[in-house]
């Protein structure tokens, strides 16, 4: 969700990191200091565990490991479900997402909403691929190249570690194939292992975290992009690929199957040998290849317009007044 969708309707949006507050007491002095009329928390557990007993009125937006990890935690689930009892309204990225919620907490699912995410691409224009190749480790000589990007958090929930190996089986065979993993580190220690692993991995790289749009463009002259998490609600990467018109090859999890429909706007992939197999097929097929992206370009426009969130998410922030 975009906070200028919320700029837009007129209203003042400050955000603010969940990681960098410990308490609700702390929420609840920024909360008066800065006299703010309502809040908006993504992810039921780690935002909205602040605002439990807020004064002001707040909704939740659910994040993904909420609803897929944290309810098997009996501490978690019993903080997640005092939360949704006092948030005006949630949204779901997904129907699955919601049913999943109200499962949990039947008394909730009045007030869960089901918004898609809007997307919105920005490829910079005067992107330097030839230099991001470069300072990537990639050598630009080898005719063609063939870069599969990898966008996610580093976290083990994202598991970037997964295809590594046969990456570099299949690099030392074709050496003009690379697997970049792009992205913040989120979890230090986690982070430490993946340059571990990468260091000794030929043909995987390692790749700093860079802005939006330079990011876009990177995606736009990649093959393809990559997911392989464990648990996902709703890629935002994946999404802003399919926008893009770039193949997707996304592990086959529930999150990512309820997005992508197998060898016809993406390719689901269940082990790391299939992933090996559907990408060989996906650069043997150029047809293929095109039928699939624009396939998925379609189910953008028509799925996750940036517009239609813009006015969800502007009426729902009205049940904050």
């Amino acid at each position: 969700m975009n906070r200028n969708h919320l700029h837009a309707a007129g209203h003042i949006c400050v955000l603010k990191d969940a990681f960098m507050y410990e308490s609700q007491t702390e929420i609840a002095n920024l909360i008066s200091t800065d006299k703010f009329d309502g809040a908006l928390a993504i992810h039921l557990y780690k935002g909205g565990r602040l605002l439990q007993g807020s004064r002001i009125p707040f909704g939740i937006i659910f994040g993904g490991t909420d609803v897929n990890e944290d309810v098997k935690c009996e501490e978690k689930h019993r903080v997640m479900g005092a939360v949704l009892e006092e948030a005006r309204f949630a949204v779901a990225f997904t129907m699955k997402m919601k049913e999943l919620a109200a499962a949990e907490w039947p008394d909730a699912r009045k007030k869960i909403y089901v918004q898609t995410q809007g997307i919105k691409t920005t490829p910079k224009e005067t992107f330097d691929w030839y230099r991001f190749l470069q300072n990537a480790g990639i050598p630009t000589d080898t005719g063609s190249l063939h870069v599969f990007l990898l966008v996610c958090g580093l976290r083990r929930v994202k598991d970037p570690l997964y295809l590594v190996d046969v990456f570099s089986d299949w690099h030392r065979k074709e050496p003009s194939i690379h697997l970049g993993i792009i992205g913040p580190a989120v979890d230090p220690l986690f982070t430490s292992e993946v340059k571990e692993k990468v260091k000794r991995a030929p043909g995987v790289h390692l790749l700093q975290e860079m802005p939006q749009d330079d990011l876009h463009a990177a995606m736009k002259r990649c093959f393809a992009v990559v997911n392989s998490s464990i648990s996902e609600g709703m890629s935002a990467a994946i999404l802003e690929a399919m926008d893009l018109n770039i193949p997707v090859l996304a592990r086959n999890i529930p999150g990512n199957a309820a997005i992508i429909k197998h060898k016809e706007t993406g390719l689901l992939f269940s082990n790391p040998q299939e992933f090996v197999v559907l990408s060989k097929s996906l650069m043997n097929d150029p047809i293929m290849e095109k039928e699939i992206v624009t396939r998925a370009k379609d189910y953008m426009k028509k799925h996750h317009s940036w517009e239609s969130e813009r006015k969800a998410y502007e009426n729902l922030v009205r049940r904050l007044q």
